[in-house]
């Protein structure tokens, strides 16, 4: 078991939605590898709420140039890893053609019957019995790799939008390298002078506390908790620290 945890907290709403998505995309992604039965539809229909409150195509998009731009820049450098940056470059603007249709992700998931029947109940205590949904049952009869692509079918078409945000993730993500930090008392306290958008903490279990992180886009704060009897921990801690732009 890996002893070491990493802690990642938002400092503006859209890379907030950007990580549950991600979350969302990384348990759909697990339960398409692996048979998990009628879990896997936990996550899809979270997806499907989250993407029919919101059209995310439109700062997706901005974020996508904005990056092009960056990139761009950073390829006419020299010493750098031209053939990386092409990659992503590539990557982004392939992103890019499945963002500017008219089509609402997922909408044809809401036209599913199967799919409408099932989340109307999945929010119910004990509603998976067979009585309550005997086409769940019928659908768990059929062989693993028959679900697998149904399962594959309808993850699809949230890929306009999971792609790129999981490299835009990365990008924002490999701004920082982790450096190595001390928390006296259990807190941290930190600013910046150029815009954040992600703190992330890592940090050995064996410490036996966790981080909450709370900040805005030039100055953060970490408390460390200790787990067993859930208080603020006064002892030094020790952990590695990357401040996000």
């Amino acid at each position: 078991m890996n002893d070491q945890l990493i802690y990642e907290q938002p400092l503006n709403e859209k890379t907030r939605s950007y990580l549950r998505l991600e979350y969302l995309a990384d348990q759909l992604k697990q339960h398409v590898d692996i048979d998990h039965q009628h879990h896997c539809f936990y996550p899809l229909f979270s997806l499907s709420e989250l993407t029919d409150r919101c059209d995310y195509r439109t700062d997706i998009l901005k974020d996508i140039e904005k990056q092009l731009v960056l990139l761009e820049k950073w390829h006419a450098l020299p010493h750098v890893d031209k053939h990386q940056i092409q990659t992503i470059i590539d990557k982004l603007n392939t992103a890019k053609a499945p963002l500017q249709t008219n089509e609402r992700i997922g909408c044809h998931l809401k036209n599913d019957r199967f799919i409408a029947a099932l989340k109307q109940r999945f929010g119910m205590p004990g509603a998976c019995c067979n009585f309550d949904l005997p086409q769940l049952h019928f659908w768990l009869s059929k062989s693993w790799p028959e679900r697998q692509n149904d399962l594959n079918g309808w993850v699809s078409q949230f890929k306009a939008i999971l792609d790129p945000i999981k490299t835009l993730l990365d990008l924002t993500r490999s701004t920082a390298e982790f450096r190595t930090s001390e928390a006296p008392l259990g807190f941290y306290q930190g600013n910046s002078p150029q815009s954040l958008t992600l703190i992330r903490v890592r940090i050995q279990n064996s410490q036996g506390c966790y981080p909450t992180i709370s900040g805005h886009k030039n100055r953060y704060a970490i408390h460390f908790v200790n787990f067993t009897n859930q208080k603020h921990t006064e002892k030094l801690v020790k952990f590695q620290l990357a401040t996000c732009s």
